[in-house]
């Protein structure tokens, strides 16, 4: 396979400062129910970047589950490689990748952690299999064997049975967003990407980016 032969034509959409909201929540929740109406699957599906205080990166999918004028929302384990990042550095970004509309959204912030009763309500909302899972993965850490995983949440779910509580390692986070971008693919990769930027006042100004 000849990877450097892939290429891709992008000639889908435009995405102009004339179209673009002025409120950079509003042109995210727009370009989000136009993926949902596409039938992509899992669009909520974000890439989440951290580093350590040092600069070492990392970077892995996780879902999105709220979004508003207040941020982006997610749920994890606090005691994970991401948690452990984002208690060294609250800085961190967020990526959407919709290959189907030829779209992305960088989202770049400070991300702090959601209240308890944010993380409460949302845990027991989840399915029973989710909930034993939360509390029977040390997530990040090794495993001997995939029969350990499988143990501990056996042993979950004859402790807890159906009623499981939020064990205090798992819960949300809020990205806040300081800069957001909406890049749209457009042919001889003059792609559209118009940036947001908060000013002091709390008003965005829209910046456009070469591609």
């Amino acid at each position: 396979m000849n990877i450097a032969s892939i290429r891709e034509e992008y000639a889908r959409a435009s995405f102009d400062e004339k179209d673009a909201a002025s409120n950079p929540f509003v042109q995210f929740s727009k370009w989000f129910d136009e993926a949902l109406r596409s039938s992509i699957p899992v669009p909520n599906a974000m890439t989440l970047a951290t580093a350590t205080s040092s600069g070492k990166p990392s970077a892995r999918i996780v879902l999105l589950k709220e979004c508003d004028n207040h941020g982006f929302v997610f749920f994890t384990n606090y005691d994970s490689r991401k948690g452990r990042d984002l208690a060294q550095n609250s800085e961190a970004a967020l990526l959407f990748f919709w290959a189907e509309l030829e779209r992305q959204i960088r989202i770049e912030g400070r991300i702090e952690k959601v209240s308890v009763q944010e993380s409460e309500d949302y845990f027991v909302s989840r399915p029973l299999g989710s909930r034993l899972g939360a509390i029977a993965s040390p997530q990040s850490e090794v495993l001997a064997s995939r029969d350990v995983l499988q143990a501990r949440f056996d042993e979950a779910a004859h402790r807890y049975g159906d009623q499981p509580q939020r064990p205090p390692h798992w819960g949300g986070y809020r990205l806040i967003p300081q800069a957001m971008e909406f890049w749209q693919g457009r042919p001889s990769r003059l792609h559209d990407r118009l940036r947001y930027r908060p000013d002091d006042k709390g008003n965005w100004t829209i910046e456009r980016l070469a591609p």
